[in-house]
């Protein structure tokens, strides 16, 4: 099965990340895969191009199915795979519903991470503001504080829907470690990092880490005063 499959990504995106990490979930390791570099605009070939228009990653496909968005494509490999490795929806109407509701929130929590640790990547320099990025960074901040209550209301130790480990994690998670990439304050946000500090270890995060952060494991201080 996994033979069939062909991911073409880049080391650090969260919308890749998400994808690996299902995989291994879904115990589908042995899949085709190629490393391609953003800086190179890799991704921009006629390779990736051929089957992702948008000429984006990750780009996913299995057999004939190709499956680029990253939410998708955990999506089809859950329903695909559903009795093969973790069970990623929950069986509870309560958690399923909970899950899917993180799930999608995810969204608006990688689109104000993004707006701060990339605004000087998106946004040519004659054309940045101070006052632009002061209030991207209090939109995140913002939007963080939701997070930390999510997490506070579940308890200690739980993941991000529950006890269980669920698509709202695969999805999430690489958000949450971008986040403490660049800079997050433990301290000001306890419980996110509790989270961040427990999901680092599950073998599925460890064997997708991002192969940049092991070679310098240095983050950035961009978020240090969100």
């Amino acid at each position: 099965m996994a033979q069939d499959m062909l991911l073409y990504w880049g080391s650090g995106s969260a919308p890749c990340w998400r994808v690996m990490i299902a995989l291994e979930e879904k115990q589908l390791q042995g899949y085709d895969h190629k490393l391609l570099s953003f800086d190179k605009m890799e991704h921009k070939s006629p390779e990736v191009l051929n089957l992702n228009p948008r000429g984006q990653l990750p780009t996913f496909k299995h057999g004939d199915n190709i499956v680029n968005e990253s939410y998708a494509a955990c999506l089809y490999l859950e329903t695909q795979f559903k009795s093969q490795g973790t069970q990623l929806v929950p069986d509870s109407p309560a958690e399923m519903a909970l899950m899917y509701q993180r799930m999608f929130e995810g969204l608006t929590l990688n689109e104000k991470i993004n707006a701060v640790i990339y605004y000087e990547y998106f946004v040519p320099e004659a054309e940045r503001l101070d006052s632009v990025l002061k209030r991207n960074k209090d939109a995140l901040a913002s939007e963080l504080k939701l997070w930390e209550g999510y997490l506070q209301k579940l308890g200690t130790k739980s993941c991000m829907a529950g006890q269980h480990f669920s698509l709202a994690d695969v999805t999430v998670f690489p958000n949450v470690a971008n986040l403490f990439r660049y800079g997050l304050s433990a301290e000001r946000y306890p419980r996110l990092a509790e989270y961040h500090t427990q999901l680092k270890e599950r073998p599925s995060i460890k064997a997708s880490w991002p192969p940049h952060w092991l070679e310098n494991s240095e983050g950035q201080n961009t978020l240090n005063d969100v």
